[in-house]
């Protein structure tokens, strides 16, 4: 039986007043009318849910258990549903991790394109860095032309301070004949060797094999480079009679020893300990202590209650123990807080560390002195913060907190090895923090290797094609790294419309809630594109707006009314836009015919000057 209507019967939910309506399927429709009259209640609370409830009620009894009993909407039938998907003006990622590029998997795609065609540079010189197998770097000395003298030398100790005798002893016990020592080779059995200074920096490499290449060397040679890349971690250098060049097995930089572990798609992952910065954990920011937030004025004296956590009253605890810090760093309680010494003020704020301090005591019954430590403002909230039970505590302090920066990171979220793997001089946090627009015209633009096209491929496609989406439902404007929360309702909402357009699935029923909101009236073309996408390839779409060109440009308009509330809930018009614009009992059609209009105003009030 084929069902060309969802048709619906005996609608009561909320403020539903048993209204009964056939909508056509696979039509782009748009509900309509005053606010409070019915239009969620009757989209998402009666034909959503509905169709959420026979899906669920379609699952397996081991499958509904995790799923939760669904209640059935006020509703004698529906006929006719398909399977529903709602677009809310909801912001649901509240996790501080998520952001645009992670919600509408665009990431994913990141982390994958970096993986396979990213070009690993070393973050401390910048150099790239790259590996070779044993076989290629074999290869690389069986090209030398007989008779070339080539040497074969694995890297023990490079740069770095010590006198290393016990290594230098190592390698005599393993048998090999010659040692390099700072550029100088010497024969390990027969010169004697020179006592290396352990405030200096040195060089180590053993000397594995003096080579004169000829034919049938070849098993000489190999056995040759591979005890070098043994004895070398992964490294071996090859010397012939004017250069010489160090090759890796590992991905590591041969100038700074900077080494990276294997690149996969997880080792670009802020969520996953392999790729996210250790410091801030994949955040991108920390919240500290602020000093401005302690000092809130800095033109107060520490006197007059410039730290606002610690206020002097009379001669209490406050009193004493900064009148303490005076008299040892010679500074005046009654001098402006800004006008202090930056030292002073690190002590105030950090402490004296390991130093102990005089501080005098008086009060009516008591006075004295005795010697210690100050742990500063700012240690003293952190510790106090941490071993508090109080929640009321916990808030009162974390007043003094404010969100930053990470600073290992600078908000980048990963670990500094990340960043430096490269496309075009570009890190992945270098093209996630760009503009939709600006991302996708880089990737349009973007120019690879012939190897890298052949990886990249399919990849750049898929890239392409999702940021293209988030351009039609006009969001040009937002950074991939926005955090998902801080999102509007409607951005969000267009957000996941995006997303469902890339699943290219048919046959649903997509419910939406006013996806217009927010958005610039010079982006409502694109998103009607889209919507028009949506429908065009099988869908029946469910939407809910005020907006006049989508209702204009619907298929079917269903207006409810008359009122808002009570005074709501029923049908007052179904048809085409034309069809309403001519129905006398429509506001919505008056409006749309120009019968009934909100003039623009002659006079505008005047604004009181606040924001």
């Amino acid at each position: 039986m084929s069902y060309d209507y969802i048709r619906i019967k005996g609608a009561k939910e909320h403020n539903l007043k048993n209204i009964s309506l056939d909508l056509p399927r696979n039509k782009f429709i748009v509900i309509t009318g005053l606010s409070g009259s019915g239009k969620s209640t009757l989209a998402f609370d009666t034909i959503y849910a509905e169709g959420q409830r026979r899906y669920v009620e379609s699952l397996s009894a081991y499958a509904r258990q995790f799923l939760g009993q669904m209640e059935k909407p006020d509703v004698e039938s529906i006929e006719g549903l398909s399977p529903s998907i709602s677009i809310e003006q909801k912001v649901t990622h509240r996790n501080p991790r998520s952001i645009v590029a992670t919600v509408t998997e665009i990431y994913d795609y990141f982390r994958l394109l970096f993986a396979n065609a990213g070009e690993p540079t070393c973050y401390l010189c910048g150099k790239p860095i790259t590996s070779q197998t044993s076989t290629q770097i074999i290869d690389y000395v069986l090209k030398y032309p007989p008779p070339a003298k080539v040497q074969v030398l694995a890297p023990l100790v490079t740069g770095r301070k010590g006198e290393y005798k016990n290594v230098i002893e190592t390698v005599r016990k393993e048998g090999f004949a010659r040692i390099r020592i700072d550029g100088k080779v010497y024969n390990l059995h027969e010169d004697r060797i020179p006592d290396l200074k352990k405030s200096l920096k040195h060089t180590l490499e053993i000397v594995v094999d003096r080579l004169v290449i000829k034919p049938g060397d070849e098993k000489r040679i190999s056995d040759s480079v591979e005890s070098g890349l043994r004895h070398g971690d992964g490294k071996v250098i090859i010397k012939d009679e004017n250069e010489e060049r160090i090759f890796s097995r590992k991905l590591a930089c041969t100038d700074c020893g900077v080494s990276l572990p294997e690149i996969s798609p997880r080792f670009f992952s802020f969520n996953n300990p392999y790729g996210a910065c250790p410091t801030c954990s994949g955040l991108g920011k920390a919240i500290e202590f602020d000093p401005d937030l302690i000092v809130p004025d800095p033109n107060l004296s520490i006197y007059e209650g410039a730290i606002d956590p610690f206020q002097i009253q009379g001669r209490n605890y406050f009193y004493h123990t900064f009148k303490g810090l005076a008299e040892t760093y010679h500074f005046s309680l009654d001098t402006p807080f800004r006008k202090l010494p930056q030292k002073v003020k690190e002590i105030i704020f950090y402490g004296t560390g390991g130093k102990k301090i005089r501080f005098n005591y008086e009060s009516d019954r008591f006075k004295g002195s005795y010697d210690g430590r100050f742990e500063g403002v700012i240690n003293n909230l952190k510790r106090r913060y941490r071993d508090t039970q109080s929640e009321e505590m916990r808030e009162e302090i974390s007043g003094y907190m404010s969100t930053k920066l990470c600073p290992d990171c600078g908000g980048h979220r990963l670990k500094k090895e990340v960043l430096a793997v490269k496309i075009k001089g570009h890190s992945i946090m270098d093209v996630t923090r760009m503009s939709v627009k600006e991302c996708y015209g880089f990737f349009d633009s973007i120019r690879l290797t012939e190897n890298q096209k052949l990886i990249a491929r399919d990849i750049l496609k898929e890239i392409k094609e999702r940021l293209q989406f988030l351009l039609n439902v006009g969001l040009d404007y937002l950074t991939l790294d926005r955090e998902a929360g801080t999102l509007s309702g409607g951005e969000a909402q267009r957000i996941r419309l995006a997303t469902q357009v890339g699943s290219g699935l048919v046959g649903v029923l997509y419910v939406l809630d006013e996806p217009s909101i927010g958005l610039h009236q010079k982006d409502n073309r694109k998103l009607l594109d889209t919507l028009r996408h949506l429908n065009r390839i099988g869908n029946t779409l469910l939407v809910i707006e005020h907006d006049e060109e989508t209702i204009r440009n619907a298929d079917y308009v269903v207006d409810l009314g008359p009122g808002a509330g009570e005074h709501g809930g029923l049908v007052v018009a179904v048809g085409t836009p034309e069809e309403i614009e001519k129905n006398p009992d429509s506001i919505t059609g008056q409006y749309l015919s120009g019968r009934l209009k909100v003039d623009v105003p002659l006079k505008r009030r005047k604004g009181n000057g606040k924001v």
